[in-house]
């Protein structure tokens, strides 16, 4: 297993409120971005809190494995209802936090198979014999706009409302994941992001440079300088795993 990272402030933003974690388990790893929200360093905050909080309960949980895939899909999901329940409290309780919230997209890796856990417009994307394929899907304005013909993929870039989500860890009481299982083949690439990278390239864009370059931290490095390139107006993070 081979692992690029990168995370990078942008061109446009004072901090970045990105956060990603990569747990230390060769067998049975744990791959974690989050991408806040909120004024002064609320998302800043929030993000580090989600990646924080999930990792320790999975990494926990997650070593009995005796578990079947329905007990992981189960602790995956109550690591981020817990993040969810800790980062709602917090915003309750300090004004300077009200609002806050977070996206996560993370995942785990058992023997041949991989469950992604995801809430708001972050992405996991699947490059599989020189075919990128979106694993998740786009909790997003524009997302929904798409989905019912009102606008195409290319208009969703310059949408006014692009960058308003539709569900995020933080922002209510109950929070709804969605959970993906996907079989894992040698040979296959797992690339998480932020919208920060996914707002400024094409999918045909990031393909490309998966396509042309054999190290997963070179295609790290280059993605965000792409996107920094292009504008850099968010922050932006890739982590890229070649299994």
């Amino acid at each position: 297993m081979e692992i690029g990272v990168k995370t990078d402030i942008g061109r446009i933003r004072d901090i970045n409120q990105d956060a990603y974690y990569i747990s230390s388990h060769k067998e049975h790893p744990l791959f974690i971005i989050a991408d806040g929200m909120g004024g002064h360093k609320a998302g800043e905050i929030a993000s580090r809190m989600a990646v924080e909080i999930i990792s320790s309960r999975l990494e926990k949980d997650l070593k009995r494995l005796e578990l079947d895939d329905s007990g992981i899909k189960d602790k995956i999901v109550c690591s981020i209802s817990k993040a969810n329940e800790k980062i709602y409290r917090k915003a309750l309780e300090e004004e300077k936090f009200s609002g806050m919230g977070t996206t996560v997209t993370l995942a785990y890796k058992n023997n041949e198979k991989i469950f992604i856990g995801h809430v708001g417009d972050s992405r996991a994307y699947l490059f599989r014999k020189g075919v990128l394929s979106q694993i998740t899907k786009d909790h997003s304005l524009v997302e929904e706009l798409i989905r019912n013909g009102s606008i195409s993929k290319e208009e969703a870039k310059l949408h006014p409302q692009r960058n308003i989500i539709t569900r995020a860890v933080g922002t209510s009481k109950e929070i709804e994941s969605d959970l993906i299982v996907q079989e894992n083949n040698k040979g296959d690439i797992l690339l998480l992001c932020t919208d920060g990278l996914t707002n400024m390239l094409m999918d045909e864009e990031i393909k490309e440079y998966l396509l042309v370059n054999e190290d997963m931290q070179k295609v790290c490095d280059e993605l965000v300088k792409l996107s920094n390139d292009k504008g850099g107006y968010d922050n932006i993070t890739v982590l890229a795993i070649k299994f």
